[in-house]
């Protein structure tokens, strides 16, 4: 008997087999740096320089952070009073996220992963990642089939509602009939829906 499922072993995607070569690597590296700058400015300033780091990244996570739950909270105030984002001036998908990176980067000992925290603090840097990363999504949720996650968001982003409230009933036309002696379905009036 054939299940139709296959025990063929699966495939290992070259990122995930590249990407434990790639932290390893970059490990070595953040430790080999620290070393060239314990040896030539002493162990204080490397102690120094993770200190400034932990704290520069701690500020800039905070101050991230703050903005975004002021946009959480902006937005909340402002579907209650019925606007949507566009309608007060903002941008949908406005986020911190890039900065709260670059705080995690900060944070994060070595000099690598300062100076990439520093590059993700520039602006003109934040929008050219933020933009091939939504096109890098948009393509890979196009190319989701049917009936998967990707599919669904696909189809949220499709149809995205405007706020609008459009009152309507259920009707559900996949019950049995009435059989002899039972009562027929409810044809009295309704009150439309409301929120």
């Amino acid at each position: 008997m054939t299940t139709g499922i296959s025990t063929a072993p699966r495939r290992r995607s070259p990122a995930r087999t590249l990407l434990p070569l790639a932290v390893a690597a970059w490990l070595i590296l953040e430790i080999w740096l620290l070393s060239l700058v314990a040896g030539a400015a002493g162990g204080l300033t490397v102690a120094l320089l993770i200190a400034g780091g932990i704290l520069l990244g701690a500020v800039v996570i905070k101050r991230a952070g703050r903005r975004a739950f002021k946009n959480l909270t902006d937005s909340f105030q402002r579907a209650q009073q019925g606007q949507g984002p566009e309608q007060a001036g903002q941008r949908p998908g406005q986020g911190n996220g890039l900065i709260m990176l670059a705080g995690l980067f900060l944070m994060l000992p070595g000099l690598i992963s300062d100076a990439a925290g520093l590059l993700l603090l520039l602006p003109p840097v934040r929008a050219l990642i933020s933009r091939r990363a939504t096109r890098s999504l948009e393509r890979r949720m196009a190319a989701a089939p049917a009936g998967t996650f990707g599919d669904a968001f696909q189809q949220a982003r499709i149809h995205q509602p405007d706020g609008k409230v459009v009152q309507g009933e259920v009707i559900r036309e996949d019950r049995p009939a009435p059989g002899p002696g039972q009562a027929g379905p409810d044809t009295g009036h309704r009150p439309p829906l409301t929120h």
